[in-house]
């Protein structure tokens, strides 16, 4: 029986991993607390490309368990998850998630539920793409005009063009002038 290790991960500084390593000492795993790694990073950063959680994982041994309170503390997306834990589990490591009771993800059971929770996650992603892509084409249809409103009107974008043309005012002066971003005054002198 290895030792075990506890992954604790928020997303921003403002927030605690407090409860996370609570959660973990109260579903009765023995962690020491210098097996313990608290990380304050996004979890749209791979895991192993976060400085803590590779410092842990470089003083882990085969036989050695890992646990996280809840799956997406190892990553945001399924596929992130899954890379992760394979990459564990080839190194000897068994990776127990709290919210899924316990179970060694890295044993047969474990690559199960996560092959159900890849599945799943996929099939909400596809129906996101769809409800998206058929709200965008209903929107069209109605003549809706998608994307950001636009930040001068055609008059002001005649002026401008004027005033440029005319050659009394340089792009920066009309940035100046209208408030508008140099690349929009571009834009707009050049179309």
């Amino acid at each position: 029986m290895g030792r075990t290790f506890l992954y604790a991960r928020v997303s921003t500084n403002d927030q605690t991993t407090a409860n996370q390593v609570l959660e973990a000492k109260s579903n009765g795993f023995a962690i020491e607390d210098h097996r313990v790694f608290e990380e304050h990073v996004s979890g749209k950063v791979a895991a192993f490309d976060r400085p803590v959680f590779s410092k842990m994982f470089d003083k882990m041994e085969k036989g050695d368990n890992l646990v996280v309170t809840k799956l997406d503390r190892l990553g945001r997306s399924v596929i992130d998850i899954v890379e992760t834990v394979k990459k564990l589990g080839k190194a000897g490591i068994t990776v127990k998630c709290i919210q899924l009771g316990g179970v060694d993800l890295t044993s047969p059971a474990g690559k199960l539920q996560m092959q159900v929770l890849g599945a799943v996650a996929e099939f909400e992603r596809s129906l996101l793409i769809e409800r998206t892509q058929a709200g965008l084409e209903r929107a069209k249809a109605e003549g809706k005009k998608l994307g950001r409103k636009a930040s001068y009107t055609p008059e002001l974008a005649a002026e401008i063009k004027a005033k440029y043309l005319g050659g009394g005012h340089s792009i920066r002066q009309l940035h100046k002038e209208h408030g508008l971003s140099v690349g929009t005054i571009q834009k707009l002198v050049k179309g």
